[in-house]
């Protein structure tokens, strides 16, 4: 087995920067010793594991030089660990980790681990401080960090490399991407959303991004906390959610729409019964009673696709709550609306618009596309009566996440829906540093949904909808 695991041999070349003795900073990774410095018990310092993700990716671009990829998926993981012992030893010899026994087994265990899930990308996607991953072929990997792209040193042996991992990812969920269908969407264990985009569609080689999930979801204080809204606007959505409001979430795309979706929700009643539908499921709902529905891309010979409309409809004979649909985007639309108005008030949806105004009339086409005989004016009664609050969400030029406008749908006048915005964001300059900075702002108007919140026990500070007042 060593002898065709082995490309070549494995001597003084052991690392990317053996002539000097200490580990590279690459370009686009924090800078790190490439020890994590901890203390024992007598305070002093001992060397403990290098997990810094510079360090790893600059193993995983010496293993990829030294192992033969061929054989790797043939290999069970006590093989991989004694062929893996030697390589890492050496490199940790001239990269002068003064590992121990221990120490070393350890983090030949995670090497190995990274090596048989998605190699190179493995340390990417444990840095809980990136939240996009973006592959640009088998030689370039950007990664999204704070809001800011950067270019990476990770890369790919060759192409075939690149796909045997895409591939890994897509057969975990039951899918497949090739020349015949060249796109996909998958996700990962942990919920992480993938795309991907092969030849012949991608001209210069696969293309992958990954939209990391936080591995605890973000929740509204949390979101307080970061500045996306302030605390008395968090009461005010909270409690209309608990209150059963019909909630529809737009903004573009990374705005954090799936985030604060995810954060909502953690104020359903318990008691409650929900029924999630998804193209890829990414939801992370904390209640106890969910049941998850994902749709199903055709087979080979393009039978047994199922499509989120058809969950929509299926979802309505499972007796729910509440609906929650990810994303809708086509007829599934007409459904959604359908059960919003027959006794499943409170449902949510995601929607990709610039304003909530703008939210509307894509609703209001995607509606036309399910082919129902309908006047405008009729889809329109539909979407006025279905949908209570739209939260609009953008993606500010600094890279922070903000809620910029929350709307209420009051009904019809003639042939137009009213829509009546309760509070907005306002931009005033642009601080030295490039954050934007701005003012959450009321405009006066009280949202009728509120007389209904207070029947139930629900109240919201009046001095939310003061228009001559800042809301901090």
């Amino acid at each position: 087995m060593v002898g065709r695991f082995f490309k070549k041999s494995h001597g003084a070349d052991a690392g990317p920067d053996s002539h000097s003795g200490e580990p590279r900073v690459d370009e686009g990774i924090p800078p790190s010793n490439g020890l994590d410095q901890a203390r024992d018990s007598d305070g002093h310092k001992r060397a403990a594991l290098p997990d810094f993700v510079s360090e790893r990716v600059d193993l995983h671009r010496y293993l990829l030089d030294k192992i033969n990829l061929a054989v790797l998926d043939t290999m069970d993981m006590e093989e991989l660990h004694d062929e893996l012992r030697p390589l890492v030893r050496e490199y940790a010899r001239v990269n002068d980790f003064p590992l121990s026994s221990k120490e070393l087994n350890n983090f030949i265990s995670d090497i190995a681990n990274e090596m048989l899930g998605l190699g190179p990308l493995e340390p990417l996607i444990a840095d809980d401080s990136i939240s996009d991953i973006l592959v640009v072929g088998a030689g370039t990997v950007y990664i999204e960090r704070f809001g800011r792209l950067e270019q990476t040193s990770v890369r790919f042996k060759d192409e075939d490399h690149l796909m045997r991992i895409v591939q890994k990812i897509v057969a975990s969920v039951g899918r497949r991407v090739d020349e015949s269908s060249p796109l996909v969407d998958a996700r990962l264990a942990d919920g992480s959303r993938v795309n991907v985009a092969v030849r012949p569609v991608a001209v210069d080689g696969p293309q992958v991004s990954i939209r990391k999930f936080s591995r605890t979801p973000l929740s509204l204080s949390r979101l307080v906390d970061n500045k996306a809204l302030p605390k008395k606007i968090a009461d005010l959505i909270s409690a209309a959610v608990e209150g059963k409001v019909s909630v529809v979430i737009s903004g573009g795309t990374g705005s954090g729409k799936t985030t604060l979706l995810n954060a909502l929700s953690a104020f359903i009643p318990h008691e409650e019964r929900m029924v999630t539908i998804e193209d890829a499921a990414e939801l992370q709902l904390q209640q106890p009673h969910v049941v998850r529905l994902e749709t199903r891309p055709p087979t080979l010979d393009g039978r047994n696709e199922i499509l989120q409309r058809d969950l929509v409809k299926n979802a309505l004979r499972m007796r729910p709550d509440r609906i929650i649909v990810g994303e809708v985007r086509g007829s599934e639309a007409f459904d959604m609306l359908q059960a919003m108005n027959t006794g499943h008030e409170g449902s949510m949806t995601t929607i990709h618009a610039n304003s909530p105004r703008d939210a509307l009339s894509r609703i209001e086409q995607m509606v036309g596309m399910a082919g129902m005989p309908m006047s405008q004016t009729a889809i329109r009664a539909q979407i006025s009566s279905a949908i209570h609050m739209i939260i609009q969400v953008d993606r500010q030029r600094d890279g922070s996440r903000k809620i910029v406008s929350i709307a209420e749908l009051t009904g019809m006048e003639g042939d137009v829906i009213q829509l009546q915005e309760i509070m907005t964001f306002n931009r005033l300059r642009i601080a030295q540093d490039g954050t934007i900075e701005g003012e959450f702002r009321a405009t006066g108007i009280r949202p009728r949904f509120l007389e209904e919140l207070e029947t139930i026990g629900l109240s919201v500070d009046k001095e939310t909808f003061d228009p001559s007042k800042s809301i901090g």
